[in-house]
């Protein structure tokens, strides 16, 4: 389905109002001219690194997807370069995140990093290299970065020059225009028990709805959403819906909850920011989900610089069918063996809580893939200072829509033992529906109590 861009950027435009940042594009002509000849079309480092460790990216496609649409591993003869273990982690110190660092340390005979050869294999549809390029030289943030002016679809910021329009790439990224999935999350104790809660979630951004982009109901709105929880039986038929606007300070996030036992729709404020997530046993915030989602207004973000980091990539394997949740999921972490990780460049961003603003997290650091804006790394601290959870992102490129995904997303707790993984689909009998285009009915509150039944 044709996206009507400009719609799309009137309608930003106009959500942005007057009140921006300067009136001057976000960079100057000879910077946007790199795109695509120095740096990749959506801003990452075209060359490859000093020793060759990191190749050039050469936006080849390669196919990631079987003939049903489940993922698939491109490089399956590849075997890990090394491990990194607590024994050696010293070795690799510059290249490992202080999370990373910190769960070697907690669980030194069980946590290890398989690193593999480096691949670049993100690739995206010309739309979107379209609109980097045009968003170079017209995107502007709203006064406070809470908002996006003059914004043509995804990627808003492909030279960043701050930590918010670095984080602004993560949020907008391209992730297929719309999707639908069924996943398993896991809440894993310090015993290493865990709760198995299936979901059936659908999203997608207003170009891409039946109907297409509507001016007037789609101003100010990223994307809908939907989650359904199918078990276990205490949470069968509970419902989320969320419209995720752009400008949160502007307009709050709009979200409604649907409590099959009371078989009431309620407005549900309190997912945003660090509300309680959605059957997750408080092991994360409203805000964990996606590494990081919602509005930046609470932090201030710094943007420290691009550096090499061994990070989650290419991870196909994590997805496989080959592997039971019973074998995955283990005390303390996810199966090791199951993961794969790689020395890639990526942009570190540092959010520090605000003086008059409350958070559970007093900062975070994200670590944001350059050659797909996506974070798969993020450290939380808590209000002390103290690293308390660690974010990963295992990556994935899906080679149907060209879009980047997470073959898992897990949060660990180091103060309690206890962690989160979502989006597992091992055991699943659909793959992610990227053909899916519902329609606008599909995501209004009157719809969460035919969803819950």
């Amino acid at each position: 389905m044709k996206r009507t861009m400009t719609k799309l950027t009137l309608a930003l435009a106009v959500a942005g109002g007057l009140s921006v940042f300067g009136a001057h594009a976000a960079v100057s002509e000879k910077e946007a001219a790199k795109l695509g000849k120095e740096l990749t079309p959506v801003g990452a480092t075209l060359a490859g690194n000093a020793d060759g460790s990191i190749p050039a990216w050469k936006g080849e496609l390669i196919k990631t997807q079987d003939a049903d649409g489940f993922l698939i591993d491109p490089f399956p003869s590849d075997k890990p370069l090394y491990i990194i273990t607590a024994a050696n982690m010293d070795q690799y110190a510059d290249k490992l995140s202080p999370g990373m660092t910190a769960m070697l340390k907690k669980y030194p005979e069980t946590y290890k990093v398989p690193v593999y050869k480096s691949r670049r294999a993100v690739s995206y549809p010309e739309k979107v290299y379209r609109s980097a390029r045009k968003n170079a030289l017209t995107a502007e943030l709203k006064s406070g970065g809470n908002g996006l002016v003059k914004f043509d679809e995804t990627v808003p910021f492909p030279v960043p020059q701050n930590g918010l329009e670095a984080v602004w790439n993560h949020l907008t990224r391209f992730r297929g225009g719309a999707y639908e999935a069924f996943s398993m999350q896991m809440v894993v104790q310090s015993s290493g028990a865990y709760t198995p809660v299936r979901l059936h979630d659908y999203q997608v951004f207003p170009s891409y709805l039946q109907e297409g982009f509507d001016a007037e109901q789609d101003n100010n709105v990223l994307f809908y959403f939907m989650r359904r929880a199918l078990s276990p039986a205490r949470m069968t038929g509970n419902v989320l819906l969320v419209h995720e606007t752009i400008d949160q300070v502007e307009e709050a996030r709009r979200a409604w909850a649907y409590n099959a036992g009371q078989r009431r729709v309620r407005r549900a404020p309190t997912v945003a920011y660090d509300g309680p997530g959605f059957a997750a046993e408080g092991t994360r915030t409203s805000d964990n989900v996606d590494m990081f989602n919602g509005s930046p207004d609470r932090y201030n973000w710094k943007l420290v610089g691009k550096k090499e980091m061994i990070v989650p990539y290419n991870a196909y394997r994590l997805a496989s069918k080959d592997i039971r949740y019973d074998d995955l999921i283990k005390k303390g972490h996810i199966n090791p063996a199951a993961t794969r990780y790689e020395l890639h460049r990526v942009w570190e961003v540092e959010a520090t809580l605000k003086d008059d603003a409350r958070h559970v997290y007093g900062k975070r650091v994200m670590f944001l893939d350059e050659d797909s804006w996506q974070a798969v790394l993020v450290d939380h601290y808590d209000g002390r200072g103290q690293l308390w959870r660690v974010a990963e992102g295992h990556h994935t490129f899906v080679s149907g829509p060209q879009t980047t995904g997470m073959s898992a997303e897990v949060l660990y707790d180091l103060q309690s033992g206890r962690y989160i993984a979502m989006g597992l689909v091992n055991e699943e009998t659909k793959p992610v529906n990227y053909e899916f285009s519902p329609k606008r009915r599909t995501f209004t509150p009157a719809a969460l109590r035919r969803a819950g039944k």
